[in-house]
């Protein structure tokens, strides 16, 4: 029998789906209808790389006997996003994010180089050539795995949340501050104490927030 616990676990899983869905659909709908009027004067693709460097706080509700924990994320990274622009002022697209920081955590002693992805939607406004931009960003996927360190190895995966940010533009530059929040709702155990190897921790997730400086180049295809 579910208990009311998880009858409202399951319900508010169901309306996170629903609305990624949702939102996933609409932006699809955005880029078709761009792409449509990409024969238009001033509308047209991009594709924007960038280099991050991101600093980040994190916490795990860790299963009985270990206790919950905070940690830190930090790190270099590498992004790209591509999509389209219309008269260079509103912008479109999917953003990718791909990083290797340094993961720390309080509880199990976790001190270790990790591979990180991210992905999603992206809306944006800006002035043309030269002047401020801001964007947001839903996450609909992604990971962050790692490596082992005392005796503890563990995978996070199942991210969703949200990016915003902020740029200033000359040209081809952007300079850029983001504010990222991201759940972590599966677990997987490679290594941990007295539990099994490859088992997913029922009920455990992680929680990160951080803020991301980046240079990107965004170019007019």
């Amino acid at each position: 029998m579910k208990t009311p616990t998880t009858r409202h676990n399951i319900k508010n899983r169901s309306v996170k789906e629903l609305f990624a869905t949702a939102l996933t659909l609409v932006v699809f709908m955005l880029l078709s209808i761009t792409s449509t009027a990409a024969n238009a004067e001033g509308a047209g693709l991009f594709v924007e790389p960038a280099i991050t460097y991101e600093r980040g706080e994190t916490k795990v509700n860790y299963p009985s006997p270990l206790s919950d924990s905070t940690g830190s994320s930090n790190g270099l990274g590498i992004g790209a996003r591509l999509g389209f622009h219309i008269m260079e002022i509103v912008f479109l697209g999917v953003d990718g994010r791909y990083s290797m920081p340094q993961f720390k955590d309080s509880a199990v002693a976790y001190d270790a180089t990790s591979t990180a992805t991210n992905w999603g939607p992206v809306v944006g406004v800006q002035t043309p050539i030269v002047g401020l931009r801001v964007w947001g960003s839903y996450i609909l996927g992604g990971e962050l795995n790692p490596n082992a360190s005392s005796g503890t190895d563990l995978k996070f995966d199942k991210a969703h949340g949200y990016r915003v940010g902020a740029g200033f533009r000359v040209a081809i530059v952007s300079v850029n501050l983001e504010y990222q929040n991201l759940k972590y709702d599966q677990v997987t155990l490679e290594q941990l104490g007295p539990f099994n190897p490859g088992e997913r921790l029922s009920g455990v997730n992680m929680t990160a927030s951080s803020w991301i400086a980046s240079v990107s180049m965004p170019f007019e295809l």
